[in-house]
């Protein structure tokens, strides 16, 4: 137990400075559902409108908050945190619960084509990818990268763009590509090599390096996939490319508080409403199957999918920040 209390130390202490007073609207929760969020602003407006159309609308106040923030909370609060409803990384879910013991067995049914604990459901999964500007690529001289590992040559210095595991959870899908092609050993010489071509272009939001990328302030860079191909589609210079490593991906959940009070059938209601009426609007912004049924376009299916052999927990989430920071 003492072993878990300092891995989560860190996590806890983002908590401190945290204020929470009212919902994202301004007003207060009272007696309605209260969603805590770590997605991005195209998921939780997908998430709003399911809800609304649904007849929720005025029932509900939805916060969102940064992975590490969030995560923080459900790690110092448990089943006492104000939200009835966390839609969150699911490696964080997990970990939660397992601490904490917080979270309800769902009471629908879903049909994902991956097995998943029954206290959770997906709603949505990022992929990751390099990505490079043609045009800069071309008047740098540049070759096409194929892999990680190729951005990590002399050549590149200073025309990549990478986002910070410290700071990204983005960046874990390219920390996982490294250290399962290479080991723990060449892999740190290759993140190394790479950390050191970025310079001043290690990003601490996700969407950092294909903005950096699309602006033409470096040839390449490593993110989401689904930002890479849109930017593509819209006319930009902009090529993905699925690296040899692999492409890694990362998923959300949505779970509901076991609060056992006069909301928690309502909140119950709400999740299953995220689950199956938000996936539409969801999968136009993360093109990745995750129920029986759904289907992407072939632009959208990486060439290299692949896992870890090993869950993803935030425990190993902090071995890896702590390879990452060697790696510096």
């Amino acid at each position: 137990m003492k072993k878990k209390k300092r891995i989560w130390s860190s996590l806890m202490a983002l908590t401190v400075a945290l204020a929470l007073a009212g919902c994202s609207s301004g007003e207060a929760a009272g007696d309605k559902v209260v969603i805590y969020t770590n997605s991005d602003e195209a998921a939780s407006e997908a998430m709003k409108s399911a809800l609304n159309e649904a007849g929720y609308e005025g029932e509900y106040v939805l916060q969102s908050l940064g992975t590490s923030e969030l995560g923080g909370k459900l790690m110092a609060e448990g089943e006492k945190i104000e939200a009835d409803i966390v839609t969150m990384s699911s490696y964080f879910v997990e970990s939660a619960q397992q601490e904490h013991d917080m979270f309800t067995d769902l009471t629908f049914t879903t049909n994902a084509l991956e097995p998943h604990p029954s206290y959770y459901a997906p709603i949505l999964a990022n992929t990751g990818s390099i990505f490079v500007n043609t045009e800069v690529l071309k008047q740098e001289g540049l070759p096409m990268p194929k892999s990680v590992k190729d951005l990590a040559a002399p050549e590149y210095k200073g025309m990549v763009s990478i986002p910070n595991l410290m700071d990204s959870s983005t960046g874990w899908l390219l920390i996982q590509a490294i250290i399962n092609e290479y080991g723990e050993e060449e892999g740190k010489t290759v993140l190394h090599d790479l950390i050191a071509n970025t310079g001043p272009h290690l990003e601490s939001s996700g969407s950092g390096p294909i903005k950096k990328v699309q602006a033409g302030e470096v040839a390449a860079g490593f993110g989401l996939r689904y930002q890479a191909v849109m930017a593509k589609e819209s006319g930009l210079p902009i090529e993905f490319v699925d690296p040899t490593e692999g492409n890694f991906s990362l998923m959300e959940a949505v779970a509901v508080v076991n609060k056992e009070d006069e909301t928690t059938s309502l909140a119950m209601e709400m999740a299953e409403t995220i689950m199956k009426d938000a996936r539409t609007e969801l999968l136009e912004h993360y093109p990745v199957a995750l129920y029986e049924g759904e289907t992407v376009s072939d632009v959208n299916q990486p060439a290299h999918p692949k896992q870890l052999e090993q869950p993803l927990t935030v425990e190993l989430l902090q071995s890896h920040q702590e390879f990452f920071k060697a790696a510096k």
